[in-house]
């Protein structure tokens, strides 16, 4: 864990004085790691704050993010990369497991940088994570973040992602019954940065969140998702839109129907996507 805190603490220096726009230049490096070692006591720390079933053959269905995570630390902590880590919000996620991954599997991995397009709210940029064993690609995740800065027209749209999904690909919220609330104390950031090595501020504390534009710290996106994939064992896929960030602490409503779920609060909607049932 600590060369990748190490990672993130060079991406504050790295990103002051950065720039963001959709016109800048992104690098073209594909960063890797071979036969990389599944700790089954991180994986089962994993499954417990996230909310998977404990003891699974197969890695939980998010898990794979949160191998390459240093991976993508690195390349967006990087000198050339064109938007700074600091405060760098999850936008979107969409994974897509090819085939079983299990904890004795020694996976390949590969993190790059698809794009950068702009959004109402700044730059967004898409990072592809790959895992293959034996050369097969088993598993793939094409996640978007935001660098939050002032565009000249903040009424615009996103433009469609390199994932091949458009700006409303997730439906739309409110019409799905309601089949969980979920408490979700003050430190679930803290709890999850532990597992995820993902130490964003703006998940931690109201402190380190308030001067990125927060009021209270906001849950990972990756928890979020992670926790409705844990209501699907077996998915294959799910995609998600981070439409609203979740403040902490709060409660939520976890509202599915076939394939399609959202994550809400009151009348807000924070979060829509879809899960890919087994043999789909």
């Amino acid at each position: 864990m600590a060369p990748l805190l190490l990672t993130l603490g060079r991406g504050v220096l790295t990103g002051l004085g950065k720039r963001p726009s959709p016109g800048a230049d992104l690098p073209r490096a594909r960063l890797t790691r071979t036969a990389v070692r599944v700790e089954p006591a991180r994986v089962a720390a994993y499954a417990r704050v996230c909310g998977f079933a404990p003891g699974g053959r197969e890695l939980p269905l998010t898990y794979p993010h949160i191998l390459g995570f240093p991976l993508a630390a690195r390349l967006m902590a990087a000198r050339a990369f064109p938007l700074p880590l600091l405060g760098l919000v999850h936008t979107s996620v969409a994974i897509r497991g090819r085939g079983p991954l299990g904890a004795a599997d020694r996976p390949d991995l590969s993190v790059y940088a698809a794009g950068l397009r702009p959004h109402r709210r700044g730059t967004e940029v898409t990072v592809v994570t790959e895992a293959r064993v034996d050369g097969e690609l088993l598993w793939e995740d094409h996640s978007t973040y935001l660098a939050r800065h002032r565009v000249p027209d903040a009424g615009g749209r996103r433009s469609p992602d390199p994932a091949g999904r458009g700006p409303d690909a997730a439906p739309g919220g409110g019409d799905l019954p309601l089949v969980a609330r979920w408490e979700l104390a003050a430190g679930l950031g803290r709890r999850h940065a532990r597992v995820s090595g993902d130490y964003n501020p703006i998940h931690l504390h109201p402190l380190t969140a308030r001067p990125l534009g927060f009021p209270r710290a906001i849950v990972h996106g990756m928890w979020t998702v992670a926790r409705c994939a844990a209501e699907h064992p077996g998915a294959t896929g799910v995609t998600a839109d981070f439409r609203q960030p979740i403040l902490l602490p709060s409660t939520v409503g976890y509202a599915a129907a076939g394939d399609r779920f959202e994550v809400r609060s009151g009348g807000r909607v924070h979060v829509t996507g879809t899960v890919t049932a087994p043999g789909r």
